[in-house]
């Protein structure tokens, strides 16, 4: 599924980007592409170094015709017959609590009006038909009307591979491993601000792959609340809704000295971390200062193959984050998480890890503190190996943008003078405004061809 999304969008799109390196890098991911299998969260990984130029294209939409369509009372389904040969099957119950009249939903916001409590979920059919212009019209025990486009219904067919289809459609959650050699996609900041392909490209990127290099910026304050906008908000935090990174006389974060970060995720103090950050470099060190950056779920993967007994122990132990000062306003921050959160099929789907804020206090019996404490160290372990970190400089103009619950990010220690300071501008946004605009744009490019 993600290896046709992939093949229709990714490859067609950088092969007309210009960039040889990059077409190159395509096929080569592409080959290495499972033909089929279940769905996991991460498909597969690239050998190549440095980055990758983005590009984008519209997403095909396939016709789909009724051949036949009936009802099926004694098990309370409607079973249709399409024109390839497949069946689908759809409980009348659905059906009902579905219908896309306007008494029952209102269109011009997509919501349904139809109330639970007025819902039958017991109901029959009188009549289901197929009409002249390729329609399902179903009469139902009220005489009420309710007529369903094939497209409509092909799409939500309750079979395991349309389902999946659908939902990976939505919600686009394969992911594209990765570890030392990377190429990090990159694109231009002021095409990504002016051009519906070029963004669409950036986010589907940032989206499979987790990290995206944007050059080309302004060197000053202002451009991340800028890109933010693009998209639609920014997030605001007890550090404001942008933050400077620059040293500071009695530092309120790690981040604002100079020494070594290590690998991290932003916020996990908070109950809901932001998903997406955005970092700007305005003024590089003189010396030192080297961005780290590792795919915490494909090093969870490793872990889990390794390591079963640590991964188990820190996918189910909460540990304690904390976060005190003051900045936009003063703060006092307490959350309880999982190292690895998974789903309930035991896929990674967050990372929450900061070794700055994890809190003294751990929450465990006392027998459990050391399984722990070991499982953790075998993790940081892995994330640390030199053939699973990405390395890279930003120079001024660079504006990094990365999954904040995928990724781990660091910075190595660095040296500045007065006449140059490093000064980075960050910002953060959620999941949820990322995934809304990334799916308008796809709306978007594909209505333009």
């Amino acid at each position: 599924m993600w290896m046709g999304t992939f093949a229709r969008v990714a490859l067609p799109a950088l092969q007309r980007s210009g960039s040889a390196a990059a077409q190159q890098v395509l096929r080569a991911v592409y080959r290495r592409l499972p033909a089929a299998g279940p769905p996991s969260s991460c498909m597969f990984a690239v050998h190549h170094r440095g980055h990758q130029t983005l590009g984008s294209a519209p997403l095909p939409v396939a016709g789909h015709s009724v051949r036949h369509v009936r009802a099926l009372d004694e098990e309370r389904l409607m079973e249709v017959e399409w024109e390839d040969g497949g069946h689908s099957m759809y409980p009348f119950t659905w059906l009902r609590d579905n219908c896309q009249c306007p008494l029952c939903t209102l269109e011009s916001a997509q919501a349904r009006l139809l109330l639970m409590s007025e819902l039958d979920v017991h109901t029959g059919v009188d009549v289901v038909e197929l009409t002249n212009d390729n329609k399902v019209s179903i009469v139902w025990p009220d005489q009420h009307i309710s007529v369903f486009d094939a497209e409509w219904l092909k799409k939500r067919c309750f079979s395991p591979t349309a389902r999946q289809a659908l939902q990976e459609e939505l919600f686009l959650n394969e992911r594209y491993c990765w570890d030392s050699n990377l190429r990090i996609p990159t694109a231009d900041y002021h095409e990504v601000l002016h051009d519906d392909k070029a963004a669409f490209a950036w986010l589907l990127a940032l989206r499979r792959v987790g990290i995206v290099y944007l050059k080309g910026a302004p060197v000053e304050q202002g451009q991340v609340a800028r890109l933010a906008e693009r998209i639609g908000y920014l997030r605001l935090t007890f550090y404001g809704h942008t933050w400077q990174v620059q040293d500071k006389p009695m530092a309120n974060n790690v981040a604002y000295t100079s020494g070594k970060l290590s690998l991290h995720t932003d916020y996990p103090a908070l109950h809901f971390a932001p998903g997406v950050q955005f970092l700007h470099c305005i003024n590089q060190a003189v010396e030192g200062g080297e961005s780290e950056v590792v795919d915490g779920f494909h090093m969870a993967e490793k872990l889990q193959r390794e390591d079963p007994e640590a991964f188990r122990a820190l996918s189910s132990l909460l540990v304690d984050f904390t976060d005190t000062g003051t900045d936009y306003c003063d703060f006092m921050l307490q959350s309880k998480k999982c190292i690895i959160d998974v789903d309930s099929e035991g896929r990674v789907v967050r990372i929450n890890y900061n070794n700055a804020t994890r809190n003294s206090v751990l929450d465990l019996p006392v027998h459990q503190v050391q399984p722990f404490y070991r499982a953790l160290k075998a993790y940081v372990q892995i994330m640390n190996r030199p053939e699973n970190v990405v390395t890279y400089t930003m120079e001024p103009g660079d504006i990094v943008t990365f999954d904040n619950w995928r990724l781990l990010h660091g910075r190595r220690s660095y040296e500045s003078r007065p006449d140059r300071l490093r000064h980075l501008e960050g910002a953060y946004l959620d999941w949820d405004e990322v995934m809304s605009r990334l799916r308008i744009l796809r709306k978007a490019v594909h209505e333009d061809v």
